[in-house]
């Protein structure tokens, strides 16, 4: 199993604060966005005596009020086509054993959210990267070169809309590219869709499942992690409208018994939150997406790709090996007791030899707490280059 290049560097950052020094996270994308207090209150107010199984495929209330949800976003489901998971990490999961067998194919723009590598490795998957670049945003790659990596062996394409790392929203015209080639090779769109409510400039998201068509083809991937700052309830959902690929996932299901009760209770209590609640919020992540792309504007030999959604974006910095920065902000340096935590880009690929002078940023902190680290990380940068 690969490691997380989000997490591998925790050692370090743990030993540094036992020296004292004080550890800005930009490494993790946990919001410091307060929980709805609808979904806490849930749990608090609950009187449930016997904390029993739920079903394997999720309560039925809460599976029709996400359906309900996503008609509201001009996706046409029912509960059936739902299945509730522990987390989007189970449903991708899911999909990688129910669409794959062992040695299948997968081709997944890069760089990727580095844990689809565990899953794909974890399910005897391989995965087939195929690049962007920070040139262009980290847009979608030509169709033209997705088409020259289909082989026998290939089940599916995987992407993250908008995405993590790169925090990229693809296009509906970039959507309708992918669903005429799945649709021409038959294979599996599979978009992991966590960040949909995260977008910005007056920019919309267009789900794979408003695609008409692709209703055999299309599988969402969703969590309310993010959504709803609630990364500790560890409650996603898996979406098709393919009765097959539901069928199947729902063994897997059956093998783990049911998702947590009282995270599905917070859930479903959480899609009462209003809208005024992520009105907010973008505008929160909007100013901090700007100040982050200012600040490290300033930085000479940075390059920033401009985030259109979610909270991260990939920068690229003047160093030869960011694995080996990162650590050294965590061992050798600190500014007036303080350094940052990053995570260092290249275990976002899969191709060897990218992303070797990228970090990932999550500007999931206060605006004065990501000026004060790019400010540091400026002064590394420099002590770095000249050491």
């Amino acid at each position: 199993m690969p490691a997380s290049p989000i997490r591998k560097l925790v050692p370090y950052a743990e030993e540094a604060k036992k020296r004292g020094t004080h550890v800005i996270h930009l490494n993790i994308g946990q919001p410091d966005i307060k929980t709805p207090k609808i979904a806490l209150d849930a749990v608090r107010n609950h009187t449930i005596e016997v904390l029993a199984y739920s079903m394997t495929e999720g309560s039925e209330q809460y599976r029709e009020k996400i359906a309900d949800y996503y008609s509201k976003k001009n996706i046409n489901v029912s509960a059936k086509d739902i299945i509730v998971t522990t987390g989007g990490s189970e449903a991708l999961s899911f999909v990688m054993g129910t669409i794959m067998d062992g040695d299948d194919e997968i081709i997944i723009p890069e760089p990727f959210y580095a844990n689809y590598n565990g899953f794909a490795t974890a399910s005897g998957v391989n995965v087939v990267p195929i690049a962007s670049s920070i040139e262009s945003n980290f847009a979608l790659p030509p169709i033209a070169d997705f088409e020259k990596l289909i082989t026998p062996k290939t089940k599916a394409i995987l992407i993250c809309n908008p995405g993590n790392p790169t925090g990229y929203l693809y296009s509906k015209e970039e959507i309708k590219q992918l669903a005429n080639l799945v649709k021409k090779h038959n294979l599996f769109l599979v978009a992991d869709e966590v960040y949909r409510e995260f977008t910005y400039e007056g920019r919309e998201h267009y789900s794979i499942l408003q695609e008409s068509g692709l209703e055999e083809h299309a599988i969402i991937v969703d969590s309310v992690s993010k959504r709803y700052s609630m990364c500790g309830a560890r409650i996603g959902c898996l979406v098709s409208k393919n009765k097959e690929v539901i069928q199947t996932a729902m063994k897997f299901a059956q093998a783990r018994l049911s998702p947590p009760t009282f995270a599905q209770i917070a859930s479903e209590a959480a899609l009462e939150t209003p809208q005024s609640y992520f009105d907010e919020v973008i505008k929160e992540y909007v100013e901090r997406r700007n100040i982050l792309v200012s600040e490290l504007q300033k930085i000479e030999g940075v390059r920033i790709a401009i985030p259109q959604g979610a909270f991260y974006c990939v920068v690229e910095l003047p160093v030869s090996n960011s694995d080996d920065f990162a650590q050294w902000l965590l061992e050798k340096f600190e500014a007036d007791g303080n350094t940052v935590m990053v995570a260092p880009a290249a275990g976002f690929y899969a191709t060897e030899g990218l992303g070797e002078n990228q970090i990932r940023i999550a500007y999931v902190l206060e605006k004065e707490q990501l000026i004060k680290a790019v400010q540091i990380l400026g002064k590394a940068l420099k002590t770095y280059n000249t050491k």
